[in-house]
């Protein structure tokens, strides 16, 4: 089957790390030697830690300890994690040590030395992206793909040591691209088979999402999606559902009404206009997807 040109194809991961406005908030340094074991809560923001020197472990509820060692950098979903120099130690709080905006802790030496941060997104919509990435995303120092976060790491280290004129600045667009590489290393990985970074790199079901994301006001249907990977209807919905864990209609509209309650929240465009956006020519329709989205109606977002 040929696959059609009609649709502009767009890079997902993208568009909707734009639209739920990702950014860098705070970052972080721990050194420590001995032994130790910090515990962090769950909380609605992607979080990265990466090993500067040394090893430590990497602890998540029901998961087996995974031990990143130095150049090791992984991405932390919503979970709850801690963070060890040997996984049989009792955690403390890690977060009462980074109280008042601390950024540096250090605990007995500097055999391991680790940086993290989180990465925020605009509040409200954030679960779109963390419901479908992995709890725990591990890139290894040795992955093929992670020169760019060694070269990223590096000028972290470098901004740590001599910070100058737009530190801050400089720190926090770093930590970005820091993040977007290790998405990039991990879904690249040949294991990374499942989920949604696993349905866009596959070149059927990837292409189909990047042509819905590229025109969402498009009266899309599963069988026009179908076209352009190529499939029929029923293998490809019967794929896409089975990847993502969510139907293809449904994956639409969640990001319609993503894109939606974004926009909705700006102010600065009315029910009827926001509905067009995102593909739909009837408000009572739009309304009615949006309350099954997020259990309330959309103009409670533009008073």
């Amino acid at each position: 089957m040929v696959l059609s040109q009609s649709s502009h194809i767009a890079d997902p991961l993208s568009d909707v790390l734009t639209v739920l406005a990702a950014k860098a908030t705070r970052r972080t340094r721990l050194e420590a030697a001995g032994d130790w074991s910090l515990e962090f809560p769950a909380l609605e923001r992607l979080k990265f830690v990466a090993v500067l020197r040394g090893a430590c472990w990497l602890l998540l509820p029901g998961a087996a300890a995974q031990r990143l060692e130095t150049g090791d950098c992984c991405l932390i979903g919503r979970t709850a994690y801690a963070i060890a120099s040997d996984p049989a130690l009792a955690p403390i709080d890690g977060g009462s040590l980074y109280d008042e905006g601390k950024a540096l802790v250090r605990m007995g030496g500097d055999e391991m030395v680790s940086i993290g941060g989180g990465i925020s997104f605009t509040p409200g919509v954030a679960s779109f992206l963390l419901d479908m990435l992995p709890a725990f995303m591990h890139v290894p120092g040795i992955s093929a793909g992670a020169t760019a976060i060694t070269a990223v790491l590096d000028l972290l280290e470098a901004e740590a040591q001599q910070p100058a004129m737009g530190h801050e600045v400089v720190t926090a667009r770093l930590a970005e691209v820091l993040m977007i590489h290790a998405i990039r290393t991990f879904a690249s990985a040949s294991d990374t088979t499942g989920g949604w970074l696993g349905a866009l790199s596959d070149p059927r079901i990837g292409r189909a999402i990047q042509c819905f994301h590229g025109d969402i006001a498009r009266p899309w249907t599963v069988a026009a999606l179908a076209r352009e990977a190529g499939m029929s209807r029923a293998a490809f919905s019967s794929a896409f559902t089975s990847r993502l864990g969510r139907a293809p209609f449904a994956y639409m509209r969640h990001w319609r009404m993503t894109r939606a309650r974004v926009a909705l929240a700006d102010r600065h465009s009315s029910v009827g206009e926001v509905a067009e956006l995102v593909g739909y020519t009837s408000q009572s329709a739009f309304g009615h997807a949006f309350r099954q989205t997020f259990g309330e109606a959309p103009r409670q977002h533009t008073a």
